[in-house]
C-alpha cells in the first residue's frame, strides 16, 4: 500500500498542529487551513502550506464543505483529516469527501450516520449482543410515548437528542410530574443545536462511571480494542480530565468491555480509530452499558498513546492508505499509566464563564513523563468564535500516583498570561482526596466545585501588583533625584506613608492596597517575589497579568471616579453587563419596556455556549447599548433596568446569566 503525498487537515488549534506532527514525521506534505481570524495561527505557521477557507464565522470557513473541498483540489490533496468538531462526524462531508475522489481519514459515511443516531445506534447494538441502557425503542416518539416510556422504566431518567453529542441537550429528570416541561425543553434545545429535536429516554443510573474503550479497525477485517479510558470526571457532561487505564476495572472485565466495543464497531462496518462509549456503575463494574461510539478521533487520545506505545493518527492514515494492521488483540499490552488535563479559556472564579485575550506570555510543559499538545503562542487571539479548549497537559508515570503527580507539577507550571484558565482549577482537582483515591464518579466536580475555587483573590497578589507599580516609578540613571518623585511615601516634615495604589481584579471588589514596607519585593521583565506574613510568594508576570501555580489574574488600576462615571447615570438604577466576551445573538426588549423579574432580556454567545442575560428585578428598560450581532468585551455594558420602586441606595448589580451549552 502506498501512503499518501499530501494531506488537508480540515479543523484548526491544537488537534491540527498534533495531525501535523505526524504527518511531518511520516513524510507526508501538510495542507492548513484557515479563516480570517486564524491567520496568523500556529498551525498556519507548522503545515507545508496553507490555504484561506474564508471569514471568521466557523459556518463560512470550517464547517464549509465546499471551501475545504475547493482547498484539497487545488493543493493536490488525496485525503483530508477531520480531527475532531466541525465536520468530523459529518455523513455528508464523509461523502462529499468520497465523491471528490478524496479519502476521508475517518470512518465509512454509513458507519458516521448510523451511529451518530443515538437510537439507531442502540438498536444496532443491541442485535450485536452489546448490553445496551434500558430506555426508549423506536425513532420519532410522541411527548406522550416519551413520558410513558420513562414512566415503564422508573425516575430519574436522562432525556437526550436522538442527534446529539457532547453532553449538549441532555435532561435529567427526577419526578415523573416534572416530564411534560422537561421534554418540551430538551426538544427545544435538541432543534436549536442541532436542527432535529427527536429523543430518546434513558435510566438514569446515580453516581456512574464513564468508561470508553478505544478501537482501531481496517480495511481488511481486522478489528482490536486498545484498552479503556476514564473519563468521569467531568463538568455539565463535559469531559476535563481523562485517564488510561481505569482503576475501577480488573482485567476480566476490560476485556468483556473490549470485546463488546469491537463488536459494536464490527456491526457498523467500522474503519479507523474510534470510541465506544460506556456508563458503569460505580458499584459493581460488571454491569457496563453501551451509550454511545464517537466516529473520530477523541480529544483525549493521548493517553491510549502513551500506555500502548502507539501513535493514532499514524494508524488513522496507514489504515485509511488500505494497510492492514500488523498487530492482532494479543500484540496489545497496556503499560504504565497517563492523565490528561483539558485546558480551556474559562475563569472558574466567575462561574467558569469563558474568557478571551492576547496570550502575553505562554510557558507550556515538558519533560519526562509530560507532554503537551496545544495551538498557541506568544500574540495569539483567543476570541470567541470556536471552543474554548486551547491545549492539552498529558503526564505519564510507571503507575498512576507518579502520573497524578507529575501532571500536577505541569499544570502549576503552565502559564497563560492574558487569557484566563481553568489551569488552576485543574490542579486543585487532581489533588482531591477521591480523585487521589480513584473513587470518582460523573458527578463529583459538580459536587465539589466550590472547594476546588479559592477564596477570593489571594493578598499577595495585591502585594505582587503593587511591588510592580512602585518599581515603575523609582528614578532611572544615576544623579539628584527629587525626593518627591520617589514612591516611598517621604514627605517634608519628616512624614512618612506609604503610597497607596488602588487596584482591582475585574469581577472583584477593588483594593486600596499599600504594600508592606518590609516586604523588600524583587521585580523583573518577567516576574515579581515578594514576602508577606514570612513566606515568599513568586508570580510570573506580563504587563497587568500575574501567574502562579497555573491561576492567573489581570490586576489594574481602580479609578474610582471613572467607574462611577460608567455606571447606570440614573438612580436606582441595575446596570447588566456582559458577563464574558462574545456576541450578542438575540435581544429580546426595547427601551421603555416593562420586564418582569428574571426575564430574559438578551442572549450572548461565546465559544458554543449561550448565556442569558435576564432582569434583576421588575422595572423599565431604561437603556440598551447593543443590538443582535454587536460584539461585547467583558464587562461591558448591555442594558440598564430601572427598578419598579427607587430606593436610596439601591441597585448595582446584575442578573446572574444562565449557561447553556450549545
Amino acid at each position: 500500500m502506498t501512503m499518501f503525498d499530501t494531506v488537508l487537515v480540515a479543523n484548526r488549534g491544537e488537534i491540527a498542529v498534533r495531525v501535523i506532527r505526524t504527518l511531518r514525521s511520516l513524510g507526508v506534505r501538510s495542507v492548513a487551513v484557515f479563516s480570517d481570524a486564524d491567520a496568523g495561527a500556529r498551525h498556519v505557521r507548522e503545515a507545508d502550506t496553507a490555504v484561506r477557507i474564508g471569514p471568521a464565522p466557523a459556518a463560512e470557513s470550517y464547517l464549509s464543505a465546499d471551501r475545504l473541498l475547493d482547498a484539497a483540489a487545488r493543493t493536490g490533496a488525496q485525503a483530508v483529516h477531520p480531527g475532531y468538531g466541525f465536520l468530523a462526524e459529518n455523513a455528508g462531508f464523509a461523502q462529499a469527501c468520497a465523491e471528490a475522489g478524496l479519502v476521508f481519514i475517518g470512518p465509512p459515511a454509513s458507519a458516521i450516520s448510523l451511529m451518530g443516531d443515538k437510537i439507531r445506534a442502540k438498536e444496532t447494538v443491541r442485535a450485536a449482543g452489546v448490553p445496551v441502557v434500558p430506555g426508549s425503542s423506536g425513532s420519532g416518539l410522541t411527548d406522550e410515548q416519551l413520558a410513558e416510556a420513562a414512566r415503564r422504566i422508573g425516575m430519574p431518567v436522562l432525556l437526550k437528542p436522538s442527534a446529539g453529542g457532547g453532553g449538549k441537550g441532555m435532561r435529567l429528570t427526577r419526578v415523573e410530574s416534572a416530564l411534560r416541561d422537561e421534554i418540551a425543553a430538551a426538544r427545544r434545545e435538541a432543534r436549536a443545536s442541532f436542527g432535529d429535536d427527536t429523543l430518546l429516554v434513558e435510566r438514569w443510573i446515580d453516581r456512574p462511571r464513564h468508561i470508553e474503550i478505544q478501537v482501531l479497525a481496517d480495511g481488511h477485517g481486522n478489528v482490536v480494542h486498545l484498552g479503556e479510558r476514564e473519563c468521569s470526571l467531568q463538568r455539565r457532561h463535559q469531559k476535563i480530565i481523562e485517564e488510561a487505564p481505569s482503576v475501577l476495572l480488573d482485567e476480566a472485565t476490560r476485556a468483556a468491555m473490549g470485546e463488546a466495543a469491537v463488536q459494536a464497531a464490527r456491526s457498523c462496518g467500522y474503519r479507523g480509530a474510534g470510541t465506544v462509549e460506556f456508563i458503569v456503575p460505580g458499584t459493581d463494574p460488571s454491569q457496563y452499558y453501551f451509550m454511545e461510539m464517537n466516529t473520530r478521533l477523541q480529544v483525549e487520545h493521548p493517553v491510549t498513546e502513551l500506555v500502548t506505545g502507539l501513535d493514532l493518527v499514524e494508524w488513522q492514515l496507514r489504515v485509511a492508505a488500505g494497510e492492514p494492521l500488523p498487530f492482532g488483540q494479543e500484540d496489545i499490552a497496556l503499560t504504565g499509566h497517563a492523565v490528561e488535563a483539558r485546558i480551556c479559556a474559562e475563569d472558574p472564579s466567575r462561574g467558569f464563564l469563558p474568557s478571551g485575550g492576547t496570550v502575553l506570555r505562554l510557558h507550556e510543559p515538558q519533560g519526562e513523563g509530560v507532554r503537551t499538545d496545544s495551538g498557541l503562542s506568544e500574540g495569539a487571539e483567543v476570541g470567541s468564535l470556536y471552543d474554548p479548549m486551547l491545549s492539552k497537559v498529558i503526564a505519564y508515570g510507571p503507575d498512576r500516583a507518579t502520573a497524578l503527580r507529575r501532571l500536577r507539577a505541569a499544570l502549576a507550571a503552565t502559564v497563560t498570561l492574558g487569557v484566563p484558565t481553568n489551569a488552576g482549577f485543574l490542579r486543585r482537582l487532581l489533588a482531591h482526596p477521591d480523585v487521589v483515591s480513584g473513587e470518582m464518579d460523573t458527578g463529583l466536580v459538580e459536587r465539589e466545585v466550590d472547594s476546588l475555587l479559592p477564596e477570593g483573590v489571594p493578598a499577595e497578589v495585591y502585594e505582587a501588583a503593587a511591588a510592580v507599580r512602585a518599581e515603575a516609578l523609582a528614578p532611572r540613571g544615576g544623579g539628584w533625584t527629587d525626593p518627591f518623585s520617589v514612591p516611598s511615601g517621604w514627605r517634608m516634615g519628616g512624614a512618612h506613608a506609604a503610597p497607596a495604589f488602588p487596584l482591582r481584579v475585574p469581577g472583584r471588589e477593588p483594593v486600596v492596597h499599600a504594600p508592606a514596607p518590609s516586604a523588600a519585593p524583587r521585580v523583573s521583565h518577567d516576574a515579581v517575589t515578594v514576602e508577606l506574613h514570612g513566606v515568599t510568594h513568586t508570580f510570573r508576570r506580563a504587563g497587568d497579568w500575574l501567574g502562579r501555580d497555573g491561576d492567573s489574574w489581570h490586576v489594574a488600576d481602580h479609578d474610582p471616579v471613572a467607574a462611577s462615571l460608567s455606571g447606570a447615570g440614573h438612580a436606582g438604577a441595575d446596570t447588566l453587563a456582559a458577563p464574558m466576551p462574545g456576541t450578542v445573538t438575540v435581544v429580546k426588549v426595547a427601551v421603555g419596556d416593562t420586564v418582569a423579574a428574571g426575564q430574559s432580556l438578551l442572549v450572548v454567545e461565546a465559544m458554543k455556549m449561550e448565556h442569558v442575560i435576564s432582569a434583576p428585578h421588575a422595572g423599565t428598560v431604561a437603556e440598551l447599548d447593543v443590538t443582535a450581532g454587536s460584539t461585547v468585551a467583558m464587562d461591558q455594558v448591555l442594558a440598564v433596568v430601572v427598578p419598579e420602586e427607587h430606593t436610596e441606595g439601591s441597585g448595582g448589580t446584575a442578573g446572574t446569566p444562565a449557561q447553556e451549552e450549545k
